[in-house]
């Protein structure tokens, strides 16, 4: 209170009036200078005012705890962080678990056999699936590479315009077409909505090779489809090779969506759809 009695005393004694009431000023000559100080005891009020709304705001969040908005980012944090490390796991057992017991089998069975052509046969899937297995494992290290950058900074639907590019440099004929605003869809179905994309599109070149390629992304009703059809290549992937597959669908699970993967009216199609409220 004294503060703002402080100032109105100063601008009093500026114009002419005698401070009454308040120590010290009450002996101040009346001259218009004190008018360059009336503002002060304001300010200072203001920043008092400041300080102690700070103070007390850091004292609320010590008290209650992360904020609504700081809880969420933190959940999304580790929801990511799990979600790439199950991945990483289901990898790591199935893509270069699978080469390294075929190339053991391989080896032990041309050992025992002592026939040169079914050792030269031995000898060639096992380097096929060493290089197979050496694809994968640099797969698996892009992700872990990508694990230690912020969320924020991984890609999104936003940038599915270079998955496409890349695979019509691969020499798949991708016909692209994306409706409804992308803009709208949460971050973590976004970034999920991505990998989904990617894993499709990996699986076509995999599997399929450089073929015309149909991807659909549309936002509509509170849903994000992904579609990504291709013409069915003469072996359909089992389960051994599935990975990115099943990949697909644990990630829409998790998310509480839905994904289809298989034949379809003679394509392959991958289909998934995942809630955006």
């Amino acid at each position: 209170m004294w503060l703002p009695i402080v100032g109105f005393e100063l601008a009093r004694c500026a114009w002419g009036g005698a401070p009454a009431g308040v120590p010290l000023l009450d002996r101040l000559p009346v001259h218009r200078a004190w008018a360059l100080l009336a503002p002060l005891p304001l300010l200072a009020l203001y920043g008092l005012v400041v300080g102690l709304g700070e103070l007390v705001t850091a004292g609320a969040r010590r008290l209650l705890g992360p904020s609504a908005a700081e809880r969420l980012a933190a959940l999304e944090e580790r929801t990511e962080q799990l979600l790439e490390r199950t991945r990483i796991a289901r990898e790591l057992h199935d893509s270069i678990g699978h080469a390294l017991t075929v190339a053991v089998v391989q080896a032990g069975a041309a050992r025992a056999a002592g026939d040169p052509e079914f050792t030269d046969r031995a000898l060639g899937a096992i380097e096929e699936t060493g290089r197979a297995a050496l694809e994968d494992l640099e797969r698996v290290l892009g992700v872990l590479r990508e694990t230690e950058r912020p969320v924020s900074a991984r890609p999104t639907l936003a940038d599915a315009g270079r998955l496409l590019e890349s695979a019509r440099a691969s020499g798949a004929k991708v016909d692209a077409e994306v409706t409804g605003p992308l803009e709208a869809v949460p971050g973590p179905v976004s970034r999920e909505g991505y990998r989904i994309l990617q894993e499709a599109l990996t699986n076509v070149l995999r599997h399929a090779g450089a073929v015309p390629v149909r991807v659909r992304v549309a936002v509509d009703d509170g849903t994000l489809v992904l579609k990504v059809r291709n013409p069915l290549p003469g072996a359909i992937p089992g389960p051994g090779r599935g990975s990115g597959l099943r990949g697909i669908r644990e990630r829409a699970a998790l998310l509480g969506g839905a994904a289809r993967t298989g034949p379809d009216e003679g394509d392959w199609e991958v289909r998934a759809e995942l809630p955006v409220g």
